[in-house]
């Protein structure tokens, strides 16, 4: 036989009988001219396929099996023998190579379908879900005792002062950073900054979180980690460690700034829900007001300095968390009926019975869709963009006090560093008299509630809003114009005071109108709130210094309180014509009863 027949026969055997072993192409070839040992070849092929069988059953389906490598070869040869006696008048087709076959049989491998519990498909019937025993259950955060109330509501409150604490304590350790790492005094201040943009980012996470793992698990797990970065500030080497720290610190103690006001509403009805939330507003404020004081006595001891700012803070945040570990319980209605659901499971052996919250199939996407898509969407509605503006530019002129104050009291006037901090408490004062406002306007607000068929009217909740405006930008300008040192030292100590006053009663009562008009996006409502505010205090420590050094104190609080007093209409305009917009919008809409 000559070669060209027998290279257009191996052609013809290797497209006919590609699945067969080598052994079995060689005994099909000499088949003809060897017709006596046929049966030997047959015998020889069956018994060395089945060997085959057996160590590809051994194999690990990860790596291709000698069967396949020889399968693989013979093809190869086949083609390049095909390419030569056709004078390459054909393209050339890939040629296979040990991987190919590898994958190949990785992407054919059976599929192993998906588990699916054998009570997934089940229509739900009453008798199987698991709720409260009625509105007087016990077993309900609204009705735990008082006592009970006022531990929890106490401790997330702390929780809440030892972050914004550490926004602050760091303030009064920036000319000592600076001079430690080399770096400008205006860089320093990036600690500051950077730890307020990780406060805005952290909601985004933490507030989804706490809708799914509840409100215990998605506060305390992040304090911890936040304690860590505390310390990790704490022995930072350089100027760069430390900004990474600052940043997750903040977006890590964000958490119970976030989900504090979600706690509040599983504890209390709206007829005191808001003398709760004047209670965790007095925790917001309380820790950039306390803070520089204590941080500044830590800086003024040579032995001490700006690291022992942060040791305290860790250590004040430690022990804080301790005692919520030990006497927080969860608060969050669905997922105490889960542990609800879950006991009687193990008690009835009825393995039917759960909760709605367990039918719920948690989506990333509709998780991001609620705390990222929808608060950009609700700030694109009059009501929340000009409401959060407005909280939010309060927000940013508060922080814009850890530059401010120690400029009026202990640049131009000559305090000492530890006095020139004591007008921090002025506004901690101030914001007591503006929570003593907003308990005064709840009782008003209680008798719309009643009279409205226990249902929420937001514009109740503007009054204090309306009456901390004027003062809040007043303020400024009292605070500003009187900072030289021939006048008497109480009258921007009123200044500062008065910015307190109208910080409170604009700052809580923007949240609670807010949660009263977005009733079933309040929760997006609340996240876009906190993202706005976190930027503007962020920038804001940035701007102080050069503001009130280039062109002095007077005119640059006349800039800040001319835009407050701008935001001024924004309360009388919803407090009059609030329902006719709410009435406007679809978010706003389900808000509006006649």
């Amino acid at each position: 036989m000559s070669t060209e027949n027998k290279n257009k026969e191996e052609r013809t055997l290797s497209n006919t009988t590609t699945t067969q072993p080598l052994s079995d192409i060689e005994s099909q070839r000499h088949n003809h001219t060897h017709p006596d040992h046929h049966s030997r070849r047959r015998s020889s092929s069956i018994s060395s396929s089945l060997s085959s069988e057996i160590k590809q059953e051994e194999l690990d389906g990860h790596r291709p099996s000698s069967r396949d490598i020889r399968k693989s070869i013979t093809r190869s040869r086949s083609r390049q023998q095909d390419a030569t006696t056709t004078g390459l008048s054909q393209p050339l087709t890939r040629t296979l190579s040990r991987r190919d076959t590898a994958l190949s049989r990785i992407r054919t491998r059976p599929t192993v379908p998906p588990f699916n519990h054998p009570l997934a498909h089940q229509p739900t019937t009453d008798d199987v879900l698991v709720d409260f025993e009625g509105l007087d259950d016990p077993y309900r955060p609204i009705n735990w005792p008082t006592k009970k109330k006022i531990t929890t509501t106490l401790l997330y409150g702390l929780c809440t002062m030892s972050a914004s604490w550490a926004s602050s304590s760091y303030s009064a350790g920036t000319k000592q950073i600076a001079q430690e790492f080399h770096v400008g005094t205006q860089v320093a201040t990036l600690g500051t900054t950077l730890f307020l943009f990780g406060f805005g980012l952290g909601p985004l996470l933490w507030a989804p979180l706490s809708e799914v793992y509840g409100r215990r698990l998605a506060v305390l797990a992040p304090l911890f980690v936040a304690v860590c970065f505390s310390f990790g500030s704490a022995v930072a080497k350089d100027f760069q460690t430390l900004m990474i720290t600052r940043f997750f610190g903040a977006f890590f103690a964000s958490a119970p700034v976030t989900n504090t006001g979600g706690v509040l509403g599983d504890l209390y009805d709206p007829s005191w829900r808001g003398i709760a939330m004047a209670g965790y507003a007095m925790a917001v404020v309380g820790g950039p007001c306390l803070g520089p004081i204590v941080s500044t006595a830590f800086v003024v001891q040579p032995s001490l300095g700006w690291r022992w700012t942060e040791y305290f803070t860790g250590i004040l945040q430690a022990t804080v968390l301790i005692s919520a570990v030990i006497f927080i319980d969860e608060s969050y209605p669905p997922k105490l009926l889960v542990y609800k659901a879950r006991r009687l499971r193990h008690e009835t052996g009825n393995w039917a019975l759960h909760t709605k919250f367990e039918e719920w199939d948690v989506s990333i996407v509709e998780l991001c869709h609620k705390f990222l898509f929808r608060p950009v969407q609700l700030l694109c509605t009059p009501i929340c963009f000009l409401v959060a503006l407005y909280a939010s530019f309060c927000y940013g002129i508060l922080y814009m006090q850890l530059g401010g104050i120690p400029i009026i009291f202990g640049e131009i006037r000559g305090w000492k560093p530890l006095v020139a901090t004591l007008p921090f408490l002025c506004i901690l004062v101030g914001a007591a008299i503006g929570a003593a406002a907003n308990v005064y306007n709840q009782t008003r607000y209680n008798k719309a509630y009643h009279a409205a068929g226990n249902r929420p009217v937001p514009e109740m909740r503007l009054p204090p809003m309306m009456f901390g405006s004027v003062i809040f930008s007043g303020g400024q300008f009292v605070m500003g114009w009187t900072a030289q040192r021939d006048i008497h030292w109480i009258a921007p100590v009123i200044g500062v005071t008065l910015v307190g006053v109208g910080f409170f009663t604009i700052f809580q009562a923007a949240l609670n109108y807010l949660v009263d008009t977005f009733t079933m996006y309040a929760a997006s409502a609340v996240a876009a709130n906190t993202f706005l505010r976190s930027c503007f205090a962020g920038a804001f420590p940035l701007v102080v210094s050069p503001l009130y050094h280039n062109i002095g104190t007077g005119p640059g609080s006349s800039i800040t309180g001319g835009f407050a007093a701008l935001l001024i209409p924004v309360p009388f305009v919803f407090y009059f014509f609030g329902k006719r917009i709410r009435r406007q919008s679809k978010w706003s809409r389900p808000s509006v009863y006649d």
